[in-house]
This record gives C-alpha cells, structure tokens and sequence, in this order.
C-alpha cells in the first residue's frame, strides 16, 4: 500500500513535468506566409539583410513541413534579394533550386516564372546565348499550356534579346507576334511598339520609326512606365542623327536631359551628343561632352564599387545571423538535454527513495542507483565539453566570416581598378581619334598645305599619335591587376601578335564589340573578324565564348 502511494506519487511528477515540456504551439502555413510576406516588403524597400533573415527562415519552415509552394515563394524572393546586390552568381543557384523544386512539384506557371527570372540574370550579365534559351523554354512552357498573355510577354522579352544581340529582323518578328496576342490595353503594349520602332530604326527606316514614337509619345496615357517617354525621345534623337538633322537630334537630347535620367542614360546620352557635334565639326563641345561621359561614367562605376562594398556587408551580417542560429539552435538542444537529464534525477531520486523506504536492507540496489547517477554525471561533463568546442566552432566562424569580407574588399578593389583601366583606355582612344580627325580636316585645308612649317607639325602631331606609348602604361597597369595572365596567354599561344594580345586583353576586360572597335579605332564589323582570326590562330572553333575561355586560364 505504501509502495503503491509512492508510485503513483512519481507517475504524477512524471506527467506534470511532460506536460509543462509540451506547450510548445506547432508552426502553421499560415506562419511561412506571413514570413514571406515581410520579406517580399522588406525586399521592396531594400532592407535586403532583414529580407534575407525573414526569407531564409520561411525556407527552413517550408522545407522541414513540406509545404512546397512556400518553399518555391522563399527560395524565388532570396534569388531576387541577390539579383538586386548584384550578386548574379548566389542569385542564380536560388532560381535553379526554385526552378528544380517547380518541375517536382509545382505548376508550370511557377516553371515558366523562375525561367523568366533566369533569363533576365543571363542577360544582366551579357551572356545571351544562355538567356535565349531560357525565354524559348518558358516561351514554349506558355505555348504548351495555352497562357496568351505569358506567350505575348516572353515573345516581347525575346524580341528585345535579338535586338541586344543586333537581329533586329528576328526582334522585329517577335514583337509583331506580341502585337496580336497581348490585349490592346496592356501596360506593356507600348513597350512592344518601342521595341517595333527600334527595329524600324535598327534597319535604317529612321524616319517610319520616329512617326512611331511621335504616335506614341502622344497616344501613352503612362509615359512613366518603365521610363516609355525616356526611351520614345532617345528612338526620335537618333532618327534625326542618322538623317544628320543635327541640330533637332540636339533638342531632343536636351530634352532626356532635362527629366534627370539615370546615370547610364545620361551616359548614352552623352555619347549622343558627343556624335552629334563631331558631325558638326563643333570639336569643342565634342570634347566637353567627351570628358562628361568620362566623368559620367567613374561616377557609375564609384556607385556599383559602393554597391559590390555593401553587398559584402550584408553578407557578412547574413553569415553572422546564420552563425547565431547555428548557436541558438545549439542552446536549444542543450536545454533539451539538460531538462531531460534533471528529469532523469528526479525520477532516479523519487525510484532511490521509495526503495529505501521499501527494503533498507538492498544496499546492492542502491549502489547501482549510484553508479548510474555518477554516470549521469559524467554524461554532463561531457556535454560541458561539447558546449565549450560549439563556442570554439563558433569564434573559428567568426574569424572566417572576417577573412572572407577581406577577400571580398580585396576583390572589389580590383575590380574597381580594372574599371577605372578600361574606362581610361576608352576616354584616351576616343580623345585620340577625335584629334586625329581635326588633324585630317586641318591637312584639307589649302592655307595650310601651302605652309610647309605649319604641314610639317600636322605630320609630327600625326605620327605622334600612331606611337603605342599608351598601349605600354596599358599592359604595365594591365599586368598589376591581373598578374600572370599575358604570360600564361603568350606561352600556351605562342603564334599571337602584339595587336592580338592587345585585343585578346579588352575581351578579358569584358568590353563589348563597340568599346573594343572605338579603342580599335575600327569598324565593328573589322573587329568582329579580328575575333575569327584570332580565334584561328589559337586553335578554337568560331562558336567558342572567348571571354570565357580567357578566364579559365
């Protein structure tokens, strides 16, 4: 009877102390949602550490119940946090593991979505071969699954890739076909007809493509949407410069200008007006806008040094929040173990009493209740030790994430560097061969032919510039920031000239094919041949990317 009393005594301490150890309320989906909502707002207001926090933790909520479409919303929003830090490399890892995860599970709506995304990080980066095929992809996702509005939208997108990729035949095709699907009072039927216009200005029917964004600077009800007027008046701009109306390309360049553009706008519409008056032979002015599309242009590349700098503070701030996860989780299976461990003693010390009360004369049975306790003990020293070598990990993590945000300043000094090189290589090509070009209107002139000593130091200016004295400050500056690499280049391709090194050192620089020929001084269509040879001469195919081949050395 009194054994039995004190049995019942533990079972009661037994449940009360489960009972308190499950309070614990279970996580709902609506939960997930209400994270992912934050983090989409904080995303919108470019709170992009606290975004990436809310995100992540929706993921983890997601991926530990299943709940798949939450899972794809997390993981396509923490893709879009890195797209906007320019982070395209962790931002594409996210939208592949989203876009895995929708051909699983989801829908192809939410397949055709992260291939969009996909796409347009393939474009930001230049590589357009890649982000073709992933608009055909979701082009014909849409197809398949009858969605006009999807197919007239990847139709437009693509339209605007084959112009970026000089088709502007193929561009032209695809903005037609958007033409008849979209609705007739589509936000983005305007962007279509832009994107017609252009195509009409890419081929050199300047004038049906400035009567089409007359017609649509008028007709727009939101000129504002995606910056319409902005790109209207450039098309009409450059309508007038090709028809060499000079002075009507200036006041709709003025005009841009007056709405406060961004920096990149403002940087084309420098280049415009430093074209403009060159045809004029206004060399001055020409200059001016030279030097303001120098300037222009560090100022960008100040802006995105900034941006690369503040990226890699976030994600020093991410990494620490990762690790005090990481400790809290750890904190939490300790107290796990702690409160089940006293839970252990209360019940070994309620067991140890009632069988002395029961038989004082089993000492056996107590000493093994000993024993057992010395080895609980035991067990908390070792998990004392565990604790101490989280907190060592945790120090080992911190001095990493240190390291690694070295490294990233490193890596953006360089690349700033390596900026402001090309930026400067542009600036002095292009102020050489505006020179060179008063130098050849100077030498027409007869007062001038007929002075020899005035010809003779045309000729000396003339010679002066054809030395390759910049081309040396060029390499030495060159080899500074990427050692190792013309020497890697010349051993394994031995046959290359001085002029192929030096256009092989702009690819690796990742101009486009215009920077490249204005450095040239040649054609573009000269520079795209240059390519071939000296793809020929290094023994690989045509179809081969050279920019990336460059940097696998």
């Amino acid at each position: 009877m009194f054994a039995n009393y004190h049995l019942r005594k533990v079972l009661l301490i037994i449940i009360l102390l489960f009972g308190l150890n499950a309070t614990a309320q279970p996580v709902k989906k609506e939960d997930c949602d209400n994270l992912i909502k934050s983090g989409v707002e904080a995303l919108n207001k470019n709170q992009h550490t606290h975004s990436l926090e809310l995100l992540m933790k929706a993921r983890n909520l997601a991926k530990n119940n299943d709940w798949d479409t939450q899972e794809f919303l997390a993981l396509n929003n923490i893709g879009a946090n890195y797209y906007k830090l320019l982070e395209y490399g962790e931002a594409l890892n996210y939208y592949l593991e989203a876009y895995t995860l929708a051909i699983k599970k989801l829908t192809p709506k939410d397949e055709m979505t992260v291939l969009n995304n996909i796409a347009i990080l393939y474009c930001e980066e230049k590589k357009y071969s890649q982000a073709s095929d992933y608009f055909k992809r979701a082009y014909a996702i849409a197809k398949e699954n009858n969605e006009p509005v999807k197919v007239g939208l990847y139709a437009m997108n693509l339209g605007n890739l084959a112009a970026d990729m000089g088709n502007p035949q193929l561009a032209q095709s695809y903005f037609k076909e958007a033409l008849q699907i979209l609705p007739k009072d589509s936000d983005f039927m305007p962007l279509v007809k832009i994107g017609l216009a252009n195509g009409s200005l890419q081929q050199g029917k300047t004038k049906e493509a400035r009567e089409a964004a007359l017609n649509l600077l008028t007709t727009t009800k939101d000129l504002d949407f995606y910056h319409i007027d902005i790109d209207l008046l450039t098309i009409i701009a450059k309508s007038y410069l090709a028809e060499n109306e000079l002075q009507k390309a200036t006041t709709y360049v003025n005009t841009i200008l007056a709405k406060k553009p961004n920096l990149e706008v403002r940087i084309e519409l420098f280049q415009l007006l430093t074209e403009i008056n060159s045809k004029g032979k206004h060399y001055d002015l020409a200059l001016q806008y030279k030097d303001s599309l120098f300037d222009a242009t560090l100022k960008l590349n100040e802006i995105k040094n900034s941006k690369l700098y503040e990226n890699s503070k976030i994600k020093f701030e991410l990494q620490n929040y990762k690790n005090q996860s990481m400790l809290n989780e750890a904190k939490l299976l300790n107290e796990r173990k702690a409160f089940y461990a006293i839970l252990l003693f209360i019940v070994l010390g309620v067991l140890l009493a009632t069988w002395t009360l029961w038989n004082l004369s089993q000492k056996h049975k107590q000493k093994k209740l000993i024993a057992e306790r010395n080895e609980q003990i035991l067990a908390l020293e070792l998990e004392k030790e565990k604790n101490e070598s989280l907190l060592l990990e945790k120090q080992f993590n911190e001095n990493k994430a240190i390291s690694l945000l070295e490294q990233e300043k490193l890596k953006n000094e360089v690349e700033l560097k390596n900026r402001k090189l090309s930026a400067k290589a542009l600036y002095l090509s292009g102020k050489n061969q505006m020179i060179e070009e008063i130098l050849s209107e100077l030498s027409t002139l007869q007062q001038v032919s007929k002075d020899s000593k005035l010809d003779a130091h045309i000729q000396s200016l003339k010679d002066q510039l054809k030395k390759d004295n910049e081309w040396d400050n060029f390499i030495t500056h060159f080899e500074e920031m990427n050692q190792g690499f013309l020497d890697a280049l010349k051993s394994k391709h031995t046959t290359l000239t001085i002029n192929d090194i030096r256009y092989i050192s702009y690819i690796y620089m990742n101009l486009s094919t215009k920077e490249i020929a204005s450095m040239l001084n040649i054609t573009q269509e000269s520079c795209r041949k240059r390519k071939e040879r000296v793809l020929s001469k290094m023994g690989l195919p045509k179809d081969v990317n050279l920019y990336d081949y460059l940097t696998s050395l």
